[in-house]
């Protein structure tokens, strides 16, 4: 498996924030979005056992498989070994490829980028807001258990703070939607 990175931090965004977890980074995307803030391409080749080695160094149970995209290379086994592991296994996914056959995610993270969805189950939908001008009626008809709506980082203060605002107002006249901040870089972490 092409994998990135593995690294011990907090969850930095979503319903998770805040809780210590492991990273398991897939390499590449089948998505290449304008505002991705992930550098994903590079990447060493591991087994199934040495992603089990690695992530055991931890003394959290909560593991979140991210990428890039990673249901390119995700395989049901790997899920199984960390499970055998007492792990919980959560997924951040762009949605647009189903998860593999028999594999038994704890939580499924859906952040969807304006593609067909498809999974057969979300718990969270985590949508990246842009702007007020956004159509988010595209996501009326997704069941998630968590609708999580995350402010667009631009790197740009300004562009930031309206979107920040926008994102608020959003939220406030539509309160199934929860404000999701990127807590991992207001804090400096991982």
């Amino acid at each position: 498996m092409r994998i990135n990175e593995i690294f011990y931090s907090l969850q930095g965004e979503g319903h998770f924030t805040g809780t210590p977890a492991v990273f398991i980074r897939f390499a590449g995307c089948n998505l290449k979005c304008p505002f991705c803030d992930t550098s994903h391409n590079k990447f060493d080749e591991m087994s199934e056992d040495a992603i089990i080695g690695e992530v055991s160094k931890y003394p959290t149970r909560h593991i979140v498989i991210t990428g890039g995209e990673p249901t390119m290379q995700l395989t049901a086994p790997l899920v199984d070994k960390l499970h055998a592991a007492g792990k919980f296994v959560q997924i951040e996914t762009n949605g647009t490829n189903p998860l593999p056959d028999g594999c038994s995610m704890d939580w499924v993270t859906c952040s969807p980028k304006n593609r067909k969805i498809r999974l057969k189950r979300i718990d969270e939908l985590k949508v990246v807001f842009m702007s007020e001008e956004q159509d988010m009626s595209q996501y009326d008809s997704l069941e998630a258990k968590v609708y999580s709506l995350q402010p667009c980082d631009t790197g740009n203060t300004k562009a930031n703070a309206r979107i920040r605002r926008e994102a608020i107002a959003y939220c406030l006249a539509h309160p199934k939607w929860r404000l999701s901040l990127q807590t991992h870089k207001m804090t400096g972490i991982r």
